[in-house]
């Protein structure tokens, strides 16, 4: 292989080096476009921007105002949710209560999830009441429109009557009511499936002798950044939403970076939906987001900096009550774990574009196949490394045909490598002589230099898209292999500095200064591999690129030793796989590579070099 090849796969390698160190230390910044729309806002202070004491609903949540919230103005609404009556919600999947304050879903947990791998630890919590830190809730409301009353819709304080049901199952439903007093009679109806997915039914009946219209909405609100805030370029963590077609990703810090409205008073951004869409919030693992359906909504994102309140909202198409009337709105919630199967069946069923709500990156072309390879292989084998080894397998079946090319280039450019050094000795510091004899040397062997760069070119957007699989989706999480390996979406817990537990201390945590040097099992066994493979390729005639190449096994072992154990796995399966067919291929072409046999001669060329020097 001459020069100008040999630096084609430094750069690429060194590259992708630079490209994920950058990566780790400089995380992208996400943009949010935004659309403006709907002139009713100044009428509806108080019920939908941020909580206020005046407005329609004594200081309500919900979209529109004008006002900027503030801690004490949401005193009056966070003691009502607290002392107000609940409705228990209990499924296969989720526990927790709605509160009559307000209609809050506002207390959910995931009955399969543990925060952590322990089976003692408390399941994972995703809504939360205003008044516990960090609140994150779903409510519902209305707008209030022509002949109603803005001081007489439901808000966030509005204390509801359980009207019927007892506890929210997926085949009890739970409606609740409140009547104003002014002949309007407001119904919310919840129910839910055996999975993540709520239905809500927003009724009301008109009772009076004049027609009504109103607009109802929904919100999610959440106070505050999550505490376990990844803020790793990886996975998107904040605002995700879909407008007919078009995915939407922002990070807590865009919303809070948006422009002002002045129809909100606070930063925001508006996008008027014409067809269909969704929006919410998601986490690493876990996802909350409103679905309007197949209609037009204006949905909202917005930030309010006193009290640092995120919120999202849909607000649908005014509806009207003719006397002695009910109508009546359905959309979904859904409040859950981002379970692929789970997720692509509810888009199946109609929400468009859902399964996008996962976080699959600048390559979703190959993150998607593989993760359905990957969760297919899991269908049959029940193991999560195994599928992961027999994943890389079945990838590198797919890719032997362009593999055994490059191999058996690989194996022609080992075998010439004598003469190669031969021309370099004749050619001396002539240069452009020694690339002129090399290839013709090369055309009379009929010999590509440059095979030997297409698995490497192939395996980087390989590499980036397991990782993203793996770093992302919830289905790798606490998933054990073997023996020490418990999680496969966590570091080898292992360590060389306590020998693997033989001694009676604790390896040094992340954080510690000596955390780089605490390598696991399976990073020593990349190194290793990496290694291994490195002595059947061509050495470089440059010195300084042999130098490189020696070191760079170890450089990937300490690297990655802190990456996730599964891709960890992936990378020895495909070094292992890839030394075994390379090996073999060189053999078949008649060239017979001695590995450690190679690895003495090298010792043995060096101690002869340096007794050269000293004479």
């Amino acid at each position: 292989m001459d020069d100008q090849n040999k630096n084609l796969i430094l750069a690429t390698v060194l590259s992708f080096i630079v490209v994920l160190v950058w990566f780790l230390l400089f995380p992208p910044e996400e943009q949010a476009p935004g659309i403006e729309t709907a002139e009713e806002q100044t009428q509806v202070e108080g019920t939908a921007g941020a909580p206020t004491t005046s407005g329609s609903a004594d200081g309500a949540l919900g979209p529109g105002g004008d006002g900027v919230a503030t801690a004490q103005t949401e005193a009056p609404a966070a003691e009502a949710e607290a002392e107000a009556p609940r409705v228990t919600i209990d499924t296969p999947s989720l526990a927790g209560s709605i509160s009559l304050g307000g209609g809050r879903i506002d207390d959910l947990q995931l009955k399969d999830y543990h925060v952590e791998l322990s089976d003692d630890s408390p399941e994972v919590t995703l809504l939360r009441p205003q008044s516990e830190p960090e609140g994150y809730y779903a409510l519902y409301g209305w707008i209030a429109g022509t002949n109603a009353d803005p001081e007489a819709v439901p808000g966030a304080d509005t204390l509801w009557s359980l009207e019927s049901g007892d506890v929210l199952t997926p085949d009890t439903p739970v409606t609740l009511s409140w009547d104003n007093g002014q002949g309007l009679i407001f119904r919310q109806t919840y129910s839910v499936d055996d999975k993540f997915m709520f239905q809500v039914s927003q009724s009301v009946e008109n009772t009076n002798d004049s027609a009504v219209s109103l607009r109802p909405y929904g919100l999610l609100r959440r106070h505050g950044e999550p505490s376990d805030l990844q803020n790793f370029f990886v996975v998107h963590e904040g605002l995700v939403r879909m407008s007919d077609g078009e995915l939407e990703e922002a990070g807590y810090d865009d919303l809070a970076d948006y422009d002002v409205d002045p129809r909100e008073g606070t930063p925001a951004e508006r996008i008027d939906v014409a067809e269909s869409g969704w929006i919410g919030f998601t986490d690493h693992y876990w996802m909350a987001t409103l679905i309007p359906g197949d209609r037009p909504f204006r949905s909202t994102a917005k930030y309010y900096p006193s009290p640092d309140i995120y919120q999202t909202e849909t607000v649908l198409e005014t509806v009207e009550a003719a006397p002695g009337e009910t109508v009546s709105v359905e959309t979904q919630l859904f409040a859950g774990a981002k379970e692929g199967e789970t997720i692509k069946d509810y888009e199946d069923a109609g929400v468009t574009r859902f399964f996008d709500s996962i976080d699959w990156g600048w390559f979703f072309f190959i993150t998607k196949p593989i993760f359905w390879l990957i969760h297919w292989l899991h269908s049959f084998i029940g193991n999560m490394g195994w599928s992961i080894i027999a994943m890389t397998i079945f990838l590198k079946a797919i890719l032997f045909p362009l593999a055994y090319k490059s191999y058996a280039s690989m194996a022609k450019m080992k075998e010439l490598q004598p003469r190669m050094e031969e021309l370099k000795e004749k050619a001396g510091d002539d240069r452009q002589k020694l690339q002129k004899e090399m290839m013709e040397l090369y055309k009379k062997e009929k010999v590509n230099p440059a095979a030997g760069c297409l698995p490497i070119l192939l395996q980087i957007p390989i590499f980036f898209s397991l990782y993203k699989v793996i770093f992302v989706t919830l289905e790798l999480r606490h998933q054990p292999w073997i023996g020490w390996i418990r999680d496969l979406s966590a570091p080898d817990p292992s360590s060389i500095l306590n020998l693997f537990g033989l001694l009676p201390y604790a390896p040094p945590g992340p954080e510690s200064i000596f955390a780089i040097a605490s390598l696991g099992v399976l990073p020593i066994l990349l190194g290793i591999s990496m290694w291994l493979q490195q002595k059947l390729n061509p050495a470089p005639a440059d010195p300084a690129q042999q130098m490189i190449f020696a070191w760079m096994p170890w450089v990937f072992m300490f690297m990655l030793g802190n990456f996730a154990s599964g891709l960890v796995l992936y990378w020895i399966t495909n070094n292992t796989i890839t030394f075994i067919q390379q090996y073999t291929i060189m053999r078949i072409h008649g060239f017979k590579p001695d590995v450690f046999g190679n690895i003495k001669s090298s010792f043995s060329r060096k101690k002869k070099a340096e007794a050269k020097g000293k004479k």
